[in-house]
Protein backbone atom coordinates (compact mmCIF):
# COMPACT_ATOMS: atom_id res chain seq x y z
CA UNK A 1 0.00 0.00 0.00
CA UNK A 2 3.17 2.45 0.79
CA UNK A 3 4.31 1.74 -2.45
CA UNK A 4 0.72 2.38 -4.17
CA UNK A 5 0.99 5.75 -2.92
CA UNK A 6 4.84 6.41 -3.44
CA UNK A 7 3.95 6.21 -7.19
CA UNK A 8 1.13 9.09 -7.62
CA UNK A 9 -2.17 10.28 -6.83
CA UNK A 10 -3.51 8.23 -9.90
CA UNK A 11 -2.24 5.28 -8.53
CA UNK A 12 -3.98 5.21 -5.47
CA UNK A 13 -7.02 6.18 -7.10
CA UNK A 14 -6.53 3.36 -8.98
CA UNK A 15 -6.10 0.94 -6.31
CA UNK A 16 -8.60 2.65 -4.11
CA UNK A 17 -11.26 1.99 -6.97
CA UNK A 18 -10.22 -1.36 -7.20
CA UNK A 19 -10.09 -2.62 -2.92
CA UNK A 20 -13.12 -0.32 -2.43
CA UNK A 21 -15.19 -2.48 -5.50
CA UNK A 22 -13.87 -5.58 -3.54
CA UNK A 23 -14.69 -4.25 -0.10
CA UNK A 24 -18.35 -3.63 -1.59
CA UNK A 25 -18.66 -6.97 -3.03
CA UNK A 26 -17.41 -8.95 0.24
CA UNK A 27 -19.34 -6.39 2.17
CA UNK A 28 -22.72 -7.37 0.91
CA UNK A 29 -22.02 -11.35 0.39
CA UNK A 30 -21.16 -11.36 3.88
CA UNK A 31 -23.64 -8.53 5.72
CA UNK A 32 -26.32 -9.76 3.50
CA UNK A 33 -26.16 -13.35 5.50
CA UNK A 34 -25.24 -11.33 9.16
CA UNK A 35 -28.47 -8.95 8.37
CA UNK A 36 -30.51 -12.56 7.94
CA UNK A 37 -29.16 -13.51 11.46
CA UNK A 38 -30.03 -10.21 13.15
CA UNK A 39 -32.18 -10.23 16.66
CA UNK A 40 -34.18 -7.38 17.31
CA UNK A 41 -33.74 -8.51 21.16
CA UNK A 42 -30.14 -8.38 20.86
CA UNK A 43 -30.30 -5.48 18.49
CA UNK A 44 -32.61 -2.99 20.85
CA UNK A 45 -30.50 -5.09 23.88
CA UNK A 46 -33.66 -5.95 25.74
CA UNK A 47 -32.23 -8.22 28.20
CA UNK A 48 -30.68 -5.04 29.95
CA UNK A 49 -34.21 -2.34 30.18
CA UNK A 50 -32.88 -0.55 31.88
CA UNK A 51 -29.72 0.45 30.52
CA UNK A 52 -29.07 3.68 28.74
CA UNK A 53 -26.02 4.71 26.35
CA UNK A 54 -26.33 8.50 26.56
CA UNK A 55 -23.33 9.19 28.75
CA UNK A 56 -21.04 7.49 26.31
CA UNK A 57 -22.38 9.44 23.35
CA UNK A 58 -19.49 12.22 24.00
CA UNK A 59 -16.95 9.18 23.93
CA UNK A 60 -17.92 8.47 20.37
CA UNK A 61 -17.08 12.58 19.05
CA UNK A 62 -13.06 11.29 18.47
CA UNK A 63 -14.30 8.55 16.70
CA UNK A 64 -16.85 9.49 14.55
CA UNK A 65 -14.46 12.55 13.22
CA UNK A 66 -11.67 10.17 12.85
CA UNK A 67 -13.93 7.67 10.57
CA UNK A 68 -16.15 10.13 8.83
CA UNK A 69 -13.19 13.38 8.71
CA UNK A 70 -12.13 13.96 5.01
CA UNK A 71 -11.02 17.33 5.21
CA UNK A 72 -7.29 15.67 4.90
CA UNK A 73 -8.28 14.89 1.28
CA UNK A 74 -9.69 17.91 0.18
CA UNK A 75 -5.67 18.92 -1.40
CA UNK A 76 -5.22 15.40 -2.83
CA UNK A 77 -8.58 15.82 -4.62
CA UNK A 78 -7.73 19.54 -5.85
CA UNK A 79 -4.48 18.17 -7.18
CA UNK A 80 -6.24 15.18 -8.70
CA UNK A 81 -9.50 16.62 -9.94
CA UNK A 82 -7.94 20.35 -10.54
CA UNK A 83 -9.57 23.74 -9.13
CA UNK A 84 -13.13 22.24 -9.92
CA UNK A 85 -15.43 22.63 -6.83
CA UNK A 86 -18.43 21.39 -7.82
CA UNK A 87 -16.31 17.75 -8.95
CA UNK A 88 -14.38 17.91 -5.58
CA UNK A 89 -17.97 19.13 -3.30
CA UNK A 90 -19.66 15.93 -5.16
CA UNK A 91 -16.75 13.54 -4.27
CA UNK A 92 -17.10 14.72 -0.71
CA UNK A 93 -21.06 14.11 -0.63
CA UNK A 94 -21.13 10.73 -2.40
CA UNK A 95 -18.43 9.49 -0.55
CA UNK A 96 -19.76 10.36 2.69
CA UNK A 97 -22.70 8.86 2.37
CA UNK A 98 -21.70 5.84 0.95
CA UNK A 99 -19.82 5.50 4.09
CA UNK A 100 -22.97 6.29 5.87
CA UNK A 101 -24.94 3.94 4.30
CA UNK A 102 -22.19 1.03 5.43
CA UNK A 103 -21.87 2.36 8.33
CA UNK A 104 -24.91 1.74 9.38
CA UNK A 105 -25.25 -1.72 7.86
CA UNK A 106 -22.36 -2.59 9.74
CA UNK A 107 -23.72 -1.30 12.98
CA UNK A 108 -27.33 -3.14 12.37
CA UNK A 109 -25.00 -6.34 11.45
CA UNK A 110 -22.94 -6.09 14.44
CA UNK A 111 -25.37 -4.40 17.35
CA UNK A 112 -27.82 -7.15 16.36
CA UNK A 113 -26.28 -10.29 16.56
CA UNK A 114 -23.47 -9.42 19.36
CA UNK A 115 -25.12 -8.90 22.69
CA UNK A 116 -23.86 -5.85 24.47
CA UNK A 117 -21.95 -7.46 27.21
CA UNK A 118 -19.59 -8.79 24.79
CA UNK A 119 -18.56 -5.39 23.55
CA UNK A 120 -16.83 -5.53 26.73
CA UNK A 121 -14.51 -8.04 26.65
CA UNK A 122 -13.90 -7.34 22.75
CA UNK A 123 -12.52 -3.74 24.10
CA UNK A 124 -10.53 -5.17 26.50
CA UNK A 125 -8.65 -6.91 23.65
CA UNK A 126 -7.74 -3.60 22.11
CA UNK A 127 -10.82 -3.85 19.96
CA UNK A 128 -8.98 -4.57 16.93
CA UNK A 129 -10.39 -5.72 13.87
CA UNK A 130 -10.05 -9.59 14.59
CA UNK A 131 -11.28 -9.46 17.86
CA UNK A 132 -14.57 -8.96 16.24
CA UNK A 133 -14.39 -10.37 13.39
CA UNK A 134 -13.74 -13.53 15.62
CA UNK A 135 -16.92 -12.59 17.24
CA UNK A 136 -19.08 -12.22 14.14
CA UNK A 137 -17.71 -15.56 13.03
CA UNK A 138 -19.29 -17.30 15.75
CA UNK A 139 -22.88 -16.39 14.56
CA UNK A 140 -21.89 -17.39 11.18
CA UNK A 141 -21.11 -20.73 11.81
CA UNK A 142 -19.61 -20.91 7.85
CA UNK A 143 -16.07 -21.34 6.58
CA UNK A 144 -16.75 -19.50 2.83
CA UNK A 145 -18.54 -16.97 4.77
CA UNK A 146 -15.93 -16.46 8.34
CA UNK A 147 -13.36 -15.98 5.01
CA UNK A 148 -15.25 -13.59 3.26
CA UNK A 149 -15.50 -11.45 6.93
CA UNK A 150 -12.00 -11.82 7.15
CA UNK A 151 -11.35 -10.26 3.64
CA UNK A 152 -13.90 -7.65 3.77
CA UNK A 153 -11.86 -6.70 7.27
CA UNK A 154 -8.73 -6.39 5.68
CA UNK A 155 -10.12 -4.45 1.92
CA UNK A 156 -11.92 -1.99 4.41
CA UNK A 157 -8.61 -1.34 6.51
CA UNK A 158 -6.55 -1.39 3.31
CA UNK A 159 -9.28 1.43 1.88
CA UNK A 160 -8.91 3.22 4.96
CA UNK A 161 -5.10 3.39 4.88
CA UNK A 162 -4.53 4.40 1.27
CA UNK A 163 -7.68 6.98 1.35
CA UNK A 164 -5.46 8.70 4.95
CA UNK A 165 -1.93 8.42 3.91
CA UNK A 166 -2.60 10.17 0.51
CA UNK A 167 -3.80 13.19 2.31
CA UNK A 168 -1.48 13.03 5.04
CA UNK A 169 1.69 12.49 1.87
CA UNK A 170 0.46 15.63 0.33
CA UNK A 171 0.35 17.66 3.50
CA UNK A 172 3.99 16.14 4.51
CA UNK A 173 5.48 16.75 1.03
CA UNK A 174 4.02 20.25 1.14
CA UNK A 175 5.21 20.90 5.10
CA UNK A 176 8.52 20.08 4.57
CA UNK A 177 8.75 21.79 0.66
CA UNK A 178 9.54 17.67 -0.86
CA UNK A 179 9.13 17.66 -4.63
CA UNK A 180 7.12 15.07 -6.45
CA UNK A 181 10.31 13.04 -8.10
CA UNK A 182 10.90 9.99 -6.83
CA UNK A 183 13.35 11.02 -3.89
CA UNK A 184 11.53 13.80 -2.85
CA UNK A 185 8.08 11.00 -2.62
CA UNK A 186 10.69 8.70 -1.30
CA UNK A 187 11.35 10.95 1.65
CA UNK A 188 7.56 12.15 2.27
CA UNK A 189 6.88 8.18 2.36
CA UNK A 190 9.24 7.41 5.19
CA UNK A 191 7.88 10.08 7.05
CA UNK A 192 4.15 9.61 6.09
CA UNK A 193 4.67 5.48 6.80
CA UNK A 194 7.79 5.39 9.06
CA UNK A 195 5.68 6.35 12.27
CA UNK A 196 2.88 4.14 12.05
CA UNK A 197 5.43 1.38 11.44
CA UNK A 198 6.83 1.77 14.96
CA UNK A 199 3.58 2.40 16.39
CA UNK A 200 2.12 -0.90 15.41
CA UNK A 201 5.14 -3.03 16.15
CA UNK A 202 5.35 -1.96 19.39
CA UNK A 203 1.67 -1.21 20.23
CA UNK A 204 0.22 -4.19 18.22
CA UNK A 205 -3.38 -4.69 20.04
CA UNK A 206 -3.26 -0.25 20.42
CA UNK A 207 -6.24 0.15 18.04
CA UNK A 208 -9.04 1.52 20.51
CA UNK A 209 -6.08 4.37 21.61
CA UNK A 210 -4.68 5.05 18.44
CA UNK A 211 -8.20 5.93 16.97
CA UNK A 212 -9.08 8.03 19.92
CA UNK A 213 -5.62 9.89 18.90
CA UNK A 214 -6.62 9.46 15.51
CA UNK A 215 -9.63 11.39 16.22
CA UNK A 216 -7.81 14.53 18.52
CA UNK A 217 -5.11 15.23 15.08
CA UNK A 218 -8.44 15.05 12.98
CA UNK A 219 -9.93 17.55 15.41
CA UNK A 220 -6.99 19.77 14.83
CA UNK A 221 -6.34 18.94 10.86
CA UNK A 222 -9.87 18.55 9.84
CA UNK A 223 -11.54 20.91 12.12
CA UNK A 224 -9.99 23.79 13.93
CA UNK A 225 -7.39 24.41 10.68
CA UNK A 226 -9.71 24.64 8.15
CA UNK A 227 -11.67 27.06 10.31
CA UNK A 228 -9.23 29.24 10.91
CA UNK A 229 -8.13 28.83 7.39
CA UNK A 230 -11.18 29.92 5.69
CA UNK A 231 -11.34 33.03 7.87
CA UNK A 232 -7.89 34.47 7.25
CA UNK A 233 -8.39 33.76 3.65
CA UNK A 234 -11.77 35.46 3.74
CA UNK A 235 -10.50 38.45 5.25
CA UNK A 236 -7.14 38.40 2.90
CA UNK A 237 -8.97 37.64 -0.83
CA UNK A 238 -12.67 38.97 -0.04
CA UNK A 239 -14.61 36.67 -1.42
CA UNK A 240 -13.54 33.83 -3.30
CA UNK A 241 -14.45 31.59 -6.35
CA UNK A 242 -16.31 28.96 -4.36
CA UNK A 243 -17.34 29.88 -0.14
CA UNK A 244 -19.29 27.59 2.24
CA UNK A 245 -22.21 28.70 3.17
CA UNK A 246 -22.97 29.77 6.60
CA UNK A 247 -20.87 32.82 6.91
CA UNK A 248 -19.26 33.67 10.16
CA UNK A 249 -21.42 31.59 12.31
CA UNK A 250 -20.51 28.71 10.44
CA UNK A 251 -16.89 29.00 11.46
CA UNK A 252 -17.52 29.27 14.63
CA UNK A 253 -19.17 26.33 14.91
CA UNK A 254 -16.79 24.67 13.60
CA UNK A 255 -14.71 25.89 16.17
CA UNK A 256 -16.65 25.26 19.10
CA UNK A 257 -17.45 21.27 17.49
CA UNK A 258 -13.34 21.45 17.53
CA UNK A 259 -12.26 22.44 20.74
CA UNK A 260 -15.18 20.37 21.77
CA UNK A 261 -14.08 17.15 20.50
CA UNK A 262 -10.77 18.08 21.80
CA UNK A 263 -11.91 18.67 25.14
CA UNK A 264 -13.37 15.04 25.20
CA UNK A 265 -10.61 13.25 24.13
CA UNK A 266 -8.63 14.93 26.71
CA UNK A 267 -10.94 14.00 29.58
CA UNK A 268 -11.35 10.65 28.45
CA UNK A 269 -7.52 9.94 28.45
CA UNK A 270 -7.92 11.32 32.58
CA UNK A 271 -11.02 8.17 32.78
CA UNK A 272 -13.02 11.30 33.22
CA UNK A 273 -16.11 10.31 31.02
CA UNK A 274 -17.99 7.58 31.37
CA UNK A 275 -16.80 4.07 29.76
CA UNK A 276 -19.02 1.34 28.92
CA UNK A 277 -17.99 -1.94 31.01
Amino acid sequence: MAFVVWLSTKAVSRMTAIVLGAKVITFFLTFGSLLGHVQPATLFNVAESNASYAPYLLMTLPFCLASFGYHGNVPSLMKYYGKDPKTIVKCLVYGTLMALALYTIWLLATMGNIPRPEFIGIAEKGGNIDVLVQALSGVLNSRSLDLLLVVFSNFAVASSFLGVTLGLFDYLADLFGFDDSAVGRLKTALLTFAPPVVGGLLFPNGFLYAIGYAGLAATIWAAIVPALLARASRKRFGSPKFRVWGGKPMIVLILVFGVGNALVHILSSFNVLPVYQ
